[in-house]
């Protein structure tokens, strides 16, 4: 069973053209432009900030060491020598504890254990005292730092989060917009699972990562560089060292990554073969029921399952390492930066609080590595999904109706329908229809018969301008179609199609679809003539019972509440395309009564297999291979014994 190519073993695309895609993405941002760059200048300040207040903790932590340690700086000791106001004894016993002292040692200890035995004199002098005044205002600059650097992250979050949630709107409802000017060409072209996943997925993928990754961006951005520059500013040497021990497990990290994307994208692969199969086997669990495949299917799926098991396996263990090897970068990094500012520390080369300040400057440059590496995956997710979104905001739309002036009124509408010579094909090596000529007389009832691929249907979506046609004309009472928007040519239709559609809500919206001036009799009325009013009355509520997909509906009874609606629609032309193919044989014969009803006073076409239901028909065209072989009425053609008597006898053969 065929299943990598398929829609669940696709494996997930990257952009084609990534500066292209975001210098479009960024243009449709044009509206948003000035919050968009204001909440990048706040998040860059608000990093900013975030660099600033290593250095004051710095101050405040130099401030706090040296408040609790004994004045011993030499000017002091001078001027304690030189103060003519302290006797000579105790200058004398304050010598003796210096001397007693290591001269290269600052054993502050030994100080503070002896100081109440040294005079009050020098102890007033050399006392450990706090400079609190200083250390309140560090302080205090440091609680503003952080709030205004909360401040300014929140009202950013706040601000792309407008940003992105209205571009998703407005994508949507521009999208929304498209749909309904796209030619039906466009959908029978496309699967409907893609071009919902354009509406939905692609477009949420748009917002979320817009809304977090371009602000991690310039956050991460500013971060690195910043912490880069204040670490050189502080001391070069602690610099190096901190870029070094980091550059050590970012290298490690980089290596391992290189090895695991292969698994990772494998799995990817398997993971949609995977779904793929279940997929398959679960929408035929009968088919595999029934020709005892069930071993075969489970067979398949071990196997399947196995190399997800593999793949799976494989990356998450080493994706299990990243966290592991940046636990490692960060600790590696706190390490050399406390054994280099010891080293320095001893050498009077710096204070402890630049050691301090080093050891938040290490976090503040090996986080945003990962979080720029993150961004940027998400960047790269955000314009595969932009490109999808915009290749379908560029297809070519239906023709314009700006300059179409004529209308149709269908209440004046005498009901003539004429084809002259009409050709048209999908594409220009594929014709369908070669030259197409009819006339429709007023209340005339047509049936258009043939076998599977000779145009029917493809007639009734020019009849109904889904398609343009390639050449010829299609006249409503004289008046071309193409002189006719598509909104009026819809109004003077009623169509009843094989597809059944029942939307989620009550039977009376249903029923009444488009039409909110339709009263509750009318409906009923409706639904007696196709007899499914009684149907109706046995449902909680009757109109009011509301359907979904989950309702045990048969698919006749869709199509009976289907063809009410078109009853309840007024309208000079009908449209039948296999509309009685999903009801059985006595309620066929039901709707046929009910459908003779509707084709009274109104020009008719009438699609259908079962040819048995088109035997009162005024004329019948026999279509194969794009041209009208035969017409005529049901005895005509079978004294013809031709190929419409040759479809016809086909049904009674066993």
């Amino acid at each position: 069973m065929p299943r990598p190519g398929g829609p669940r073993g696709r494996v997930p695309e990257k952009s084609k053209d990534f500066k292209g895609s975001m210098k479009r993405l960024f243009a449709s941002l044009k509206r948003w432009h000035v919050l968009l760059i204001f909440s990048l200048i706040l998040a860059m300040t608000s990093a900013i900030l975030a660099l600033i207040a290593p250095n004051k903790l710095s101050d405040l932590t130099d401030t706090i060491t040296l408040g609790i340690s004994p004045k011993m700086d030499e000017e002091t000791i001078n001027g304690i020598m030189s103060n003519p106001d302290i006797s000579n004894d105790d200058k004398m016993q304050f010598k003796q504890l210096l001397d007693g002292m290591d001269e290269s040692s600052t054993d502050n200890s030994k100080l503070l254990s002896e100081l109440d035995q040294l005079p009050t004199s020098i102890q007033d002098i050399i006392r450990p005292s706090i400079d609190m005044n200083r250390v309140r205002n560090i302080a205090i600059l440091l609680t503003v730092l952080y709030l205004i650097s909360a401040l300014f992250s929140y009202i950013e979050g706040y601000a792309m989060t407008v940003v992105s949630n209205n571009f998703a709107k407005q994508l949507r409802s521009r999208i929304s917009l498209k749909i309904n000017k796209l030619p039906l060409k466009y959908f029978d072209n496309h699967e409907t699972g893609d071009v919902l996943s354009r509406v939905t997925n692609d477009v949420d993928t748009i917002a979320m990562n817009m809304n977090q990754s371009l602000t991690t961006l310039v956050t991460s951005i500013t971060l690195f560089l910043g912490s880069i520059i204040m670490m050189f500013i502080t001391n070069w040497i602690m610099a190096i060292t901190a870029i070094v021990a980091s550059t050590i497990g970012f290298g490690l990290m980089g290596l391992i990554l290189g090895k695991s994307q292969k698994y990772f994208t494998q799995r990817q692969v398997e993971l949609g073969n995977l779904n793929g199969y279940i997929e398959e086997i679960y929408s035929g669990h009968n088919v595999v029921k029934a020709y005892n495949g069930s071993k075969q299917a489970k067979k398949e799926f071990e196997a399947l399952n196995d190399k997800l098991f593999d793949c799976n396996r494989k990356s998450q263990f080493l994706s299990g390492l990243m966290q592991p090897i940046m636990g490692f970068v960060g600790n590696f990094g706190y390490v050399a930066v406390c054994v280099v500012g010891a080293l320095l520390t001893m050498n009077n080369s710096i204070s402890f609080g630049v050691i301090v300040a080093f050891m938040i400057y290490v976090r503040l440059f090996t986080n945003p590595l990962s979080q720029m590496a993150q961004a940027m995956t998400s960047l790269q997710s955000t314009a595969a999904s932009s490109e999808r979104v915009f290749e379908f905001l560029d297809e070519i739309e239906m023709s314009s109706q700006e300059k179409l002036t004529k209308y149709l009124d269908k209440n004046k509408v005498r009901g003539e329908i004429e084809f002259k010579n009409v050709r048209f094909g999908y594409d220009e090596k594929r014709t369908i229809i070669n030259d197409f000529s009819v006339k429709a007389k007023s209340g005339e009832k047509i049936a258009i018969v043939g076998p599977t691929g000779a145009g029917k249907t493809t007639m009734v979506n020019l009849l109904m301008k889904f398609y343009e046609i390639s050449s010829g004309d299609i006249l409503i009472d004289g008046v071309s179609t193409k002189e006719l928007t598509r909104e009026n040519i819809h109004d003077l239709f009623i169509m009843v199609l094989q597809d059944t559609w029942v939307f989620d809500g009550t039977i009376r919206d249903n029923l009444k679809f488009n039409r909110e001036e339709i009263t509750d009799e009318e409906i009923w009325q409706a639904c007696k003539v196709v007899g499914i009013d009684h149907f109706i009355k046995t449902l909680p509520g009757g109109l009011d019972c509301v359907l979904s997909d989950n309702d045990a509906i048969s698919q006749g009874q869709k199509q009976l509440l289907t063809i009410a609606r078109g009853m309840i629609e007024n309208a000079p032309f009908l449209i039948l395309d296999e509309a009685t193919s999903n009801v059985d044989t006595r309620t066929e014969e039901l709707v046929q009564k009910a459908m003779d009803k509707l084709t009274i006073g109104r020009t008719s076409f009438i699609i259908a297999h079962r040819l048995s239901t088109i035997k009162n028909a005024d004329k019948i065209l026999v279509m194969k291979n794009g041209d009208i072989i035969e017409s005529g009425n049901h005895e005509e053609l079978m004294a013809k014994n031709g190929f419409y008597a040759e479809l016809y006898n086909s049904q009674f053969e066993l």
